[in-house]
């Protein structure tokens, strides 16, 4: 399978309240700092020696020179870069791999923004000056999301969370609905062809009415993908706070498995596939660079706090403050801080998570040829006690989870570890 090149930018406007991510406020000099030195780790990442480095520090892990079909963009908000930085750290991306002329290459769009400056065109200057000559002059969400396109972004995928203004405001959002809906135009007036929403269920005080029409709202406007997530309370973040203070209703269960099954029978209805837990898209127009992280085929993270996997056994991830990591590669160090080699057990038990979490579920017989060993034979009792219960569905072939088994996925999960 070929790889996929993940690149964190971790900046944003403001900080939503339920967000854990390794995330900061935007202020441009900080932000080309941090570009400068993202570029520096892809560009010094080197199969020398102990490999993975920056390579001449002697340090690191392997990354091997090879093919790549999918580069994502996340964060944070990326499109708060400049097209010029954008610009600048993918031609490091394409000088470092093989991106495929056919890659999915996903830029994350917070609704509202955009309209900040352009790149400079100007091909007589060094691309490692060309952030400096990152440009000043405003320009129109229309211009940016053009540039984008010409840039070779050919996926954007924006949070749109909810419609409904009252909820935005609670969580701090910093556009309106509206926004979304013009966000989405525009999009579509730049040349984007696969456009994915983010929506959240079960917010604090959020109705069953109420979702239904953020999804119909979302449905009217007919995007390629659709994430639709349950809302999941992270401790240290402002909203479980607010909810420990009873300032916020407690998330309620039952009304956020009466929603799944909504947006499950009213997605699919609309002609949507649900090909994975919190996944839906339209024939054709699934996330391949995310598929990835489900079906155990290799990514590479680039940036603070991403995360990279071999395909194989081996698992790395990078400092996560952005401070710190800019700091660790301006002194030519590695940012990696976390190295973990697979057991054959954990590399198993990994398999079945994250192949589960697609609805098509597991094949059984490259399971068998990867591990040596029948999935059937190794959880015989819990897969009967799974599949009286709803929750699977097995045949000579394929596991998958069924309907019910995605909203209680956790349980088969913690069945199967």
């Amino acid at each position: 399978m070929n790889a996929g090149v993940y690149l964190h930018i971790p900046f944003c406007r403001s900080r939503c309240s339920y967000c854990d991510f390794a995330t900061g406020m935007h202020e441009s000099s900080i932000a080309e700092a941090y570009v400068h030195a993202l570029i520096s780790e892809i560009s010094n990442s080197d199969d020398v020696g102990a490999g993975l480095v920056p390579a001449r520090a002697g340090q690191g892990l392997p990354l091997p020179q090879e093919t790549v079909d999918t580069v994502y963009f996340g964060g944070g908000t990326p499109s708060l870069l400049t097209t010029g930085q954008i610009e600048t750290i993918l031609e490091a991306v394409r000088r470092r791999f093989a991106v495929t002329d056919d890659a999915e290459i996903t830029l994350e769009i917070n609704p509202g923004d955009g309209s900040t400056s352009a790149a400079s065109k100007r091909n007589d200057i060094d691309p490692s000056e060309r952030l400096d000559a990152a440009l000043v002059r405003p320009g129109s969400r229309n211009d940016f999301f053009r540039e984008l396109r010409e840039l070779g972004i050919n996926r954007a995928s924006f949070g749109a969370q909810t419609f409904d203004d009252r909820e935005l405001k609670q969580l701090g959002r910093t556009h309106s609905a509206a926004d979304v809906t013009s966000t989405f135009r525009q999009l579509r007036d730049a040349g984007f062809e696969n456009i994915n929403f983010d929506l959240i269920a079960g917010l604090p005080g959020q109705t069953l009415d109420g979702w239904r029409r953020n999804l119909e709202q979302a449905l009217q406007l007919r995007p390629e993908h659709l994430s639709l997530y349950l809302l999941d309370v992270h401790e240290g973040t402002p909203l479980a706070d607010q909810i420990k203070r009873g300032m916020r209703p407690k998330p309620d269960d039952d009304l956020a498995a009466e929603m799944y099954s909504t947006m499950i029978e009213t997605v699919r209805a609309a002609g949507y596939e649900h090909y994975e837990i919190s996944n839906f898209c339209l024939p054709g127009f699934e996330s391949r660079h995310n598929s990835k992280y489900w079906s155990g085929a290799p990514y590479y993270g680039f940036g603070n706090s991403a995360h990279s996997y071999d395909g194989q056994q081996l698992r790395w991830a990078n400092e996560r403050d952005p401070a710190k990591y800019a700091e660790v590669i301006g002194k030519n160090r590695s940012p990696i801080v976390e190295r973990t080699n697979l057991s054959d057990d954990d590399a198993r038990s990994e398999s079945i998570f994250l192949g589960l979490r697609l609805m098509r579920g597991i094949d059984l017989e490259n399971y068998r040829t990867r591990f040596g060993k029948d999935l059937r034979d190794e959880y015989n009792g819990e897969l009967d006690r799974l599949s009286a219960a709803g929750l699977i569905e097995l045949d000579d072939r394929r596991l998958k989870l069924t309907s019910r088994g995605a909203l209680l996925s956790n349980e088969v999960f913690a069945a199967l570890a």
